[in-house]
Order: C-alpha cells, then sequence, then structure tokens
C-alpha cells in the first residue's frame, strides 16, 4: 500500500466533506491542497482509466454533459468534472473524489473539461486516449493572451499526447491545423452546406488568414465567425470532409434544436446514413457541440439511436440555458463570456416574439477577465430588432455601467434600460415586472452566474453546481 498516496486521499476527501457542507463547492481548493502532499498524486491515480478530454474556447462544458449523457446510455461507468472545475487542481479533485483510499475506482472512464489555457499544463500529468476540441475563438486576453497562443498550448498538449484520438471541428481552420501533418486517428465534424442560414451578415474576424502561407481564406459557406467550408486559393490547405455532419437544421425557433445529420458508417460499404435528432438546447452553437458528442459516440463505436437519445435527454449544465418556472414564470440563465458566444446568444434571443425581460450581469473578475472592451465586440445592435418585444433591459455587476453604457450606444431606449447593483433586488423587481407565461432572461459573465445561481439556488432550491 501507498501510505503517502492514501494519507493524501483521506485529506483531501475530509476537505472536500468539509467545504460542501458549507456549500463552497470543494472543487478546486482540495486539489490545490493534494498537489502540495503528493505533486505526482495526479499521475498515480488517473493511471487505470481510460481518459476522454473535452477543450475548446466554447462549450466544453455542454459537450462534455452531452457525452457523459451518450456513455452513460451505453453503459460505460464514467467520473467527471460536472462542476466545470477544469484546471489542473479540478482535475485532481474530480479523481480523488472518485476513489477509495487505495486510489482505485469502480469507474474504468474519465471524462474530463479541461480549460484550453490549462491542457498544456494538465497533459503534463495525463495524456487523453480521446481529446475533443470544440473551437478556438478570441476570449479574455488578460487571461488568455493571443488567440494563436491559446491554439499552440492546445498544439503542445496534443504532441505530448501521441497515442490520442482526435474529434475535431472541420469547419474551424485553427481546429483542424491540431492534426495537420500528424499521423492520428482523426473524426471531423461540421455543418453541411445548406444545412442553414442564418440570414445575417457573417463577420471572420478571429481566423482570416492562412496559418500556413498567410493569404486570405475564402469560403464556400460561413456557419458563424470564422466557422465553415474555408479553403486558401494559395497553398491548398482546406476543410476537410467531416464523418458527422448536420445536413440540415430544420428548427432554431424554439426551446430545442431540431436537426437532421449524418453519421459515416465505418463497414466495407463506408456508407453515409442520415438520422433525425432533436437537440435538447437552442442555437446554432448547441448544435456544434452535440455534433461533437456525436462524433465521440461514433469513435466509441456506439449505435446511433443511443447517440440520438442523448442528444434529446442530456441536462443542461448549471448557467448553459438553465431553467426555472417560478409561478407560472420562466427563468434562463445563460452564460456570456465572449463576443462570438455573446452574438449566438443574442441571436437565439432575436428568436423571442413574446414579450421578456433580459439582465445582463458582467463582472470583471480574474475567472471573466478584467478586460472587458470586448463588449464593444458583442453586436447589441441586433438587438434594437425586438427592443419592442422587451420591456426592460437590466444591467448589473460589478461592470453594470460599462453595460448599461454599451446598450445606449447599440440604441436601446435609455427608459428601458435599468441599472440595478443588487442581484437580490434585480430579480425580485425582474420577476415582478415579468407576466406569467413570459421569461426572464440573465446574462450573466462567469463569476456573475456562480452570484446570481447562488441566490436562485437559496431561493429555489437549484442543485449544487458540483452537482
Amino acid at each position: 500500500m501507498n501510505l503517502r498516496l492514501t494519507f493524501t486521499i483521506i485529506i483531501t476527501k475530509l476537505l472536500i466533506f468539509i467545504l460542501r457542507i458549507f456549500k463552497h463547492g470543494g472543487t478546486s481548493l482540495p486539489g490545490k491542497v493534494a498537489r502540495k502532499i503528493y505533486p505526482d498524486i495526479i499521475k498515480v491515480i488517473s493511471k487505470d482509466f481510460k481518459i476522454i478530454m473535452v477543450t475548446g474556447t466554447n462549450g466544453k462544458t455542454t459537450t462534455t454533459r452531452i457525452i457523459g449523457k451518450v456513455l452513460e446510455n451505453n453503459g460505460v461507468t464514467y467520473v467527471t468534472n460536472k462542476s466545470g472545475a477544469n484546471l489542473v487542481s479540478g482535475v485532481i479533485t474530480t479523481f480523488i473524489d472518485s476513489v477509495d483510499i487505495t486510489g482505485k475506482s469502480k469507474a474504468s472512464t474519465a471524462l474530463l473539461e479541461v480549460d484550453e489555457a490549462a491542457f498544456n499544463v494538465v497533459t503534463d500529468f495525463v495524456q487523453p486516449d480521446i481529446l475533443v476540441v470544440t473551437n478556438f475563438f478570441r476570449d479574455q486576453l488578460d487571461r488568455y493572451g493571443e488567440l494563436y497562443s491559446t491554439l499552440n498550448n492546445v498544439r503542445s498538449g496534443v504532441e505530448k499526447s501521441p497515442n490520442a484520438k482526435l474529434v475535431l471541428n472541420a469547419d474551424d481552420s485553427l481546429c483542424v491545423s491540431l492534426a495537420h501533418n500528424l499521423d492520428r486517428d482523426v473524426i471531423y465534424y461540421g455543418f453541411a452546406h445548406g444545412a442553414t442560414d442564418s440570414g445575417e451578415s457573417i463577420e471572420n474576424s478571429d481566423a482570416v488568414y492562412c496559418l500556413y502561407c498567410k493569404s486570405r481564406y475564402e469560403y464556400s459557406y460561413q456557419v458563424y465567425g470564422h466557422l465553415g467550408a474555408f479553403s486558401c486559393p494559395n497553398c491548398g490547405y482546406s476543410r476537410p470532409l467531416p464523418q458527422v455532419a448536420c445536413l440540415k437544421v430544420v428548427d432554431l425557433n424554439s426551446s430545442y434544436s431540431d436537426i437532421e445529420f449524418t453519421l459515416e458508417s465505418t463497414d466495407d460499404a463506408n456508407e453515409r446514413v442520415s438520422h433525425n435528432a432533436r437537440i435538447n438546447l437552442p442555437g446554432l452553437y448547441n448544435i456544434y457541440n452535440a455534433l461533437a458528442a456525436a462524433s465521440l459516440g461514433h469513435l466509441l463505436g456506439f449505435p446511433a439511436g443511443s447517440i440520438i437519445k442523448a442528444m434529446e435527454s442530456f441536462e443542461c449544465g448549471f448557467g448553459r440555458m438553465e431553467t426555472i418556472e417560478t409561478n407560472g414564470k420562466t427563468i434562463k440563465i445563460i452564460l456570456v463570456k465572449n463576443p462570438t458566444g455573446f452574438n449566438q446568444v443574442l441571436t437565439y434571443l432575436l428568436t423571442e416574439t413574446q414579450e421578456a425581460q433580459i439582465a445582463f450581469i458582467i463582472n470583471d473578475k480574474l475567472a471573466d477577465g478584467t478586460d472587458i472592451s470586448w463588449l464593444w465586440d458583442v453586436d447589441f445592435e441586433k438587438l434594437e430588432k425586438i427592443q419592442e418585444n422587451i420591456s426592460m433591459f437590466y444591467t448589473s455587476g460589478i461592470r453594470a455601467e460599462d453595460m448599461a453604457v454599451r446598450l445606449k450606444y447599440a440604441g436601446i431606449y435609455t427608459d428601458k434600460i435599468a441599472l440595478i447593483k443588487d442581484h437580490e433586488e434585480l430579480l425580485n423587481k425582474a420577476l415582478e415586472k415579468t407576466q406569467e407565461g413570459r421569461t426572464l432572461y440573465i446574462l450573466p459573465t462567469y463569476t456573475a452566474m456562480l452570484e446570481i445561481r447562488k441566490l436562485l439556488n437559496k431561493k429555489f432550491g437549484l442543485k449544487e453546481f458540483w452537482k
């Protein structure tokens, strides 16, 4: 018996227990303590697991949740960091929480969401057997640096994981580059030509030029941002054909996304078979998340029926389109953290045809990104199209004033903008003004989401975020 390992596990489990009694989650601090006591603990307790990692800028938590449902539907017992604690300390806590005092677990698979900036560090200790990458977008310059620094961090982690099979977004030129000139098993996913028509102009500001020859990309179609059928007219670098593809978006104007998608079979005929599915979330960005999870299931050889069932029935992660019903009214919490993700949320809000209210809660703490100038890159001007249906726009959080100014410059009527710093006051006033059968949308940054969700948990008894 490894006495040092057992001692570390006991101390860490005790710390997790105490922290959760006091509603503090116990997702990161225990891992930090464990690492101090036993620096190599993650290597020791992870060695018997099959490791599936999910990383990328947007969609990690939702993709991980759908994959979890796919695994569950196929009888795979797994451990996962459901709380979204995706740095090294959170990963260590996840493993320790799942093993007995000798370091053994009943589960054989670990499904880990890993922060894209931390992926290069995590892979110093544990390498994935399968890596799912969602996308790369500009995000929190003060934390992650320039976009290509994030890409190179992930690339370095991929190079440290020579046995990892890759599941990559075929529509993202940055993501595809991770497999460039590598001899790896790769499954690609993406949108087929004509699958959707957003009806709006699409600006590509994150990946305009070819990574290899610096020529400007050409697109036969775009989905949003720089995602689409890219090709370089000079060197020929281009979008690969995805094995899992969305053929058609049937309906985006609801709380579900109806789609038709294909799975390329792996038999001798190598046929592409289409299936209809309903995803338990709206929005194009969530279709990408579902396609990533479907690709993972396809890679593992799971039946299409079990994958479709997972898409339709998985439970939303906390703060990711989380819905609360109260007195005939609906509260929806939608995390926002960077321009591309925020724009997709606003596009979803444009589908709202009934009177509603929107609350923006903007913090600038370290986990949010202390530079909030990115708000000026978000297309709030599109809200002019629906402001007659929005009874009030609320701003709150540390940077409530900045958010109010941004809405004013976006053309929102100033008499419809209410600045309320206190979250409880905001919630009470907004719910009082929300009519029965209508929705209050709350769009917070990360730490603001934790704050407002803590208040909602107190009022409505939500699941704790680590559950």
